[in-house]
């Protein structure tokens, strides 16, 4: 049977090469245990231990688990800032993409990519993860606890955050929710996200490092919200429908997240949660009737032909109380010392429609 060893920055790694895959494990150059892992994984372990080693010099090194749209921006900002950033992506094209921009991009897979990707993480100085948990195992990463735990325990990670949800409160029928409000998700991907929260939290504590979970409100930004719905005669996705008949909806925009994850890397705190959303839970129905009128007004006639899709809702959605809440900004202002740069979703749409030259111009 062929045995590969692989050396460089990293303590040295042997594997034994099969069909089969499974984990990487570290050993002693006596290889007791054998380990089973694919070719393709070996050869970007290499790459991965390889990397230009002047990066690691640097004193802020952020690695982002899912650059997708919060990651990819907070991303484009700290590296402006000089930071070194990497990060995953999930498909080819999207890596093509991110590496044209100038990022060190890895492509994530559940199953191996956890393991293979373990060995660099000692590296860094910041882990920001931005991965969603899988319904039938959880958290990607997570289920490597104990090895993730030791692979980090005498590296340079200083900062650790993850982004997770305010709908891990579920409902509470209208009520103010703080971070102390007991979290009680309806949904299994609200379960599986408080899970992760609590394993991440508890891997800082173990490793003795600044740690904090971040709980986000609706997402929108340039090329993601009521605007760019509105001229693209985009559907509503399957969460937009089920909150269109909401009292109540907490949001926030993706230059404040960014703010806000800068602002815990400035002042980090040991195991926090914080609620990241604006000033204001206005329903989505006036969202988008205002979004409605900022199109209206910048392209006069372009929506002649066309109804408000809010309109169209049935009469016995509105008024629903499920899932109704209200979410607290508090201790993000207090604890980060944060001004938000959108409190309302009237200024960070006025913003997104600002940027636009043409109507058809959504994208950032």
């Amino acid at each position: 049977m062929e045995i590969c060893q692989l050396s460089g920055g990293f303590a040295t790694l042997a594997f034994q090469l099969t069909h089969a895959p499974s984990a990487i494990t570290n050993v002693s150059s006596k290889v007791e245990t054998p380990t089973f892992i694919r070719c393709s994984t070996i050869r970007t372990a290499v790459n991965l231990s390889h990397s230009d080693k002047s990066e690691w010099q640097s004193p802020n090194r952020m690695l982002i688990l899912g650059m997708g749209f919060v990651g990819r921006i907070f991303a484009e900002k700290i590296k402006n800032q000089g930071w070194v950033v990497s990060g995953t992506c999930t498909n080819v094209m999207k890596k093509k993409e991110l590496e044209q921009s100038g990022f060190d991009v890895h492509l994530f897979n559940a199953n191996e990519t956890a393991l293979m990707i373990l060995p660099t993480l000692k590296n860094y100085t910041h882990l920001l993860v931005s991965i969603p948990p899988l319904e039938d195992t959880g958290d990607p990463m997570l289920k490597h606890g104990e090895l993730l735990r030791s692979t980090l325990m005498n590296g340079h990670l200083q900062w650790l955050s993850y982004l997770s949800s305010t709908g891990v409160y579920g409902h509470s029928g209208g009520a103010w929710v703080d971070e102390d409000y007991p979290a009680n998700p309806t949904t299994e991907l609200g379960r599986l996200r408080l899970s992760a929260e609590k394993g991440w939290l508890n891997l800082g504590r173990d490793l003795g490092i600044s740690a904090q979970v971040f709980r986000l409100g609706g997402i929108y930004g340039p090329g993601r919200s009521s605007v760019d719905t509105i001229i693209k005669q985009l559907p509503l996705s399957e969460g937009q429908k089920m909150r269109r008949s909401r009292q109540y909806t907490s949001r926030i925009h993706v230059d404040d997240i960014c703010q806000v994850l800068s602002a815990s890397i400035d002042k980090p705190s040991a195991w926090n949660v914080y609620n990241v959303v604006d000033d204001d839970p206005a329903p989505r129905e006036e969202v988008f009737a205002y979004a409605w009128d900022l199109v209206e007004k910048k392209w006069p006639g372009l929506l002649k032909h066309r109804k408000p899709r809010e309109n169209t809702e049935s009469s016995n959605e509105k008024g629903s109380s499920r899932g109704e809440k209200r979410v607290s900004n508090a201790r993000m202002k207090k604890e980060l010392g944060v001004t938000l740069q959108h409190p309302s979703y009237k200024s960070g749409l006025q913003s997104i429609i600002n940027q636009m030259d043409k109507p058809y111009q959504c994208s950032p």
